[in-house]
């Protein structure tokens, strides 16, 4: 058994989510912390909403909501969608609690005393129209590296690269166009520098494994060629108070300082909730420990440059040395998984343009697996993917139906009609062998898959492996079998059936989940397959601490009966009753009916 951290990307509280996010974030990271537990691992999966930052407050500006209630709007939202995606977050919580505050401020403290901040004046972007400071992302200009005329102020989407707000050319306001005024600021800056050939080494070592996606390790090494020191602090009231700067309430922690920290800190939470305080330490601090970070290609800058370097200048593991804090020397990532874009048809996903899908939307209308199911058949894993409704329509009939759906349903059928119950076999012939042991071997075909995150392949295959049972069933045609003589015959090739249609929805569970636990009731199963998530209301830890709250509602769920990744010997004699459909077959006017909203 290995101990594995499942990292997963904090959604922004500027609004609902839309599916390329969930793509990216929350998919990938659900079925391979499911197969992880079914594997016999002991995983921590952890995340929560994002709720500090500029952009909170312009937003909450629009709406005429104080920022809080704005976050804690949106958080329930966020809180809702994910539940009902199914998961299984052992604790999903949020930035703006006092445990989380206090657990960013011991990292800074610790980093500063390591010497890996440093104070330094630089120009802060101002409004001309509101005196009000205007956060890196909006700003907005052409990028002095590759000419992209749409980069931030603090990074460039076409090429990748960081960048400050003064590099831009022609930089501009996104919110109201003017151009910024720059005024002299002092700031505390992360010195990357100092923590350049740590970072390197620490990379060529992940590069040595293997184990990476070539695009990720080498976005990440390339960066390191213009590494330099970067801001940690913005001129900002909405945030995570500096320490040492409590006299001036308009600094505080740059957003993406504290929102990586987000992950220690809700490993920490988790385990103050558990009632066992030091637990989290198991996955920090152990180095034989693992850990997979997963997000969108946005976010690689922040998962493989500055939150290694906060750990490494934590740990006193750069060039001017210095001891670890109180947590101890922390884990720096396995891996950093990070997917492509999901764009809408030929275009990019964005609120903003009504080019967009939320998540709430697209599962109160087709339900939370036929999402999972094509996110992880047609996502955008290595390169970016165009969802388009006439495909998801398609995917949906032709493989959830009329491959896995069809299955189940037709074993279901027979069996009910002719026993009622699993029946028993008889010898087993080579046709029997052949489909029994293809089914079988895909636990470690589909397993291995998962666990290198080629979800598309992984799926894919387990597929091919339903095939084969479809392929089974037209070959022995036990709906033929009707003669008494026969009987013992079609008894076999039914319980051979419902024997591989058990391993298939096993193999398909970490996809499908929720279709994992109709199918398994389909076969005469009690109680729930594969255990889900659930929702909590908990007090605030340190009340006062944070961002005013008494209570929130956190993710969460008991995971321990999730069955094992292994072939379950089927129970002659169990009750089958006539099964209803799995799934549900979208008729082709859908596609106009969702291209109309």
């Amino acid at each position: 058994m290995t101990r594995v951290l499942s990292a997963v990307a904090w959604p922004y509280t500027n609004g609902p989510r839309h599916i390329g996010h969930v793509a990216g974030f929350g998919v990938p990271s659900d079925v391979f912390s499911r197969y992880m537990r079914m594997a016999g691992h002991d995983v921590l999966m952890v995340s929560g909403t994002d709720e500090h930052g500029t952009p909170i407050l312009v937003l909450a500006d629009n709406e005429g909501l104080p920022p809080r209630e704005l976050v804690d709007k949106y958080n329930q939202v966020i809180v809702d969608d994910l539940v009902g995606l199914g998961l299984s977050y052992d604790l999903f919580t949020r930035t703006t609690t006092g445990n989380h505050y206090a657990v960013v401020q011991e990292m800074f403290e610790t980093c500063r005393r390591n010497g890996y901040m440093v104070e330094e004046t630089t120009k802060t972007a101002i409004s001309p129209s509101t005196g009000r400071t205007l956060p890196d992302r909006y700003i907005e200009g052409t990028c002095p590296i590759c000419r992209y005329p749409e980069a931030r102020g603090d990074q460039c989407d076409n090429c990748g690269n960081q960048l400050d707000p003064t590099d831009l050319i022609d930089p501009r306001s996104r919110i109201n166009g003017e151009t910024p005024e720059f005024r002299d600021t002092q700031h505390w800056f992360l010195d990357l520098p100092a923590l350049a050939d740590a970072l390197g080494e620490w990379l060529d070592e992940r590069e040595a494994t293997g184990l990476w996606r070539p695009n990720v390790i080498k976005f990440s090494q390339n960066i390191l060629k213009e590494i330099r020191p970067r801001a940690m602090t913005r001129d900002i009231d909405w945030g995570i108070p500096v320490p040492g700067w409590e006299d001036q309430p308009t600094k505080r922690l740059y957003v993406w300082f504290d929102a990586v920290i987000g992950y220690l800190s809700a490993s920490i939470e988790w385990a103050r909730r558990l009632g066992e305080p030091e637990k989290w330490r198991e996955w920090w601090n152990d180095a034989e420990a693992e850990s997979y970070y997963f997000m969108g290609k946005d976010n690689i800058v922040f998962h493989s440059q500055i939150w290694p370097a906060e750990l490494l200048a934590y740990n006193g593991a750069g060039a001017r040395g210095g001891e670890p804090g109180g947590f101890g020397t922390l884990n720096l990532p396995t891996e950093v998984v990070s997917s492509e874009f999901l764009t809408f048809g030929d275009a990019q996903f964005s609120s903003s343009r009504g080019n967009v899908i939320y998540v709430g939307d697209f599962l109160s209308r087709y339900g939370a697996d036929a999402l999972r199911y094509y996110i992880c058949a047609a996502g955008p894993e290595t390169s970016d993917a165009a969802f388009t409704w006439a495909d998801f329509v398609t995917r949906n009939n032709s493989e959830l139906v009329a491959g896995w759906g069809n299955l189940v349903n037709r074993t279901a059928t027979m069996i009910a009609k002719s026993f009622g119950e699993i029946p028993a076999s008889g010898p087993l012939e080579e046709v029997d062998e052949q489909v029994l042991s293809t089914v079988r071997g895909g636990f470690d075909s589909v397993g291995a898959l998962i666990g290198k995150h080629r979800l598309r392949a992984a799926v894919a295959e387990a597929m091919r492996v339903v095939g084969e049972v479809n392929k089974y069933l037209t070959v022995t045609e036990p709906y033929k079998m009707k003669d008494d003589a026969q009987r013992e015959r079609l008894g076999t090739v039914l319980h051979v059936a419902a024997q591989c249609v058990s391993d298939c929805n096993t193999l398909l569970s970490p996809f499908l989940p929720h279709a994992a636990n109709k199918v398994h009731e389909v076969l005469g199963g009690e109680g729930t397959f594969m255990p889900m998530p659930r929702i909590e209301q908990v007090e605030e830890l340190e009340a006062g601490n944070g961002a005013g709250h008494v209570s929130y509602s956190i993710i969460t769920g008991e995971y321990s009966a999730t069955p094992a990744w292994e072939s379950r010997p089927v129970v002659a004699g169990t009750p089958v009753a006539k099964p209803t459909p799995v799934f549900t077959k979208l008729d082709p006017s859908v596609v106009e009916e969702e291209l109309s909203r």
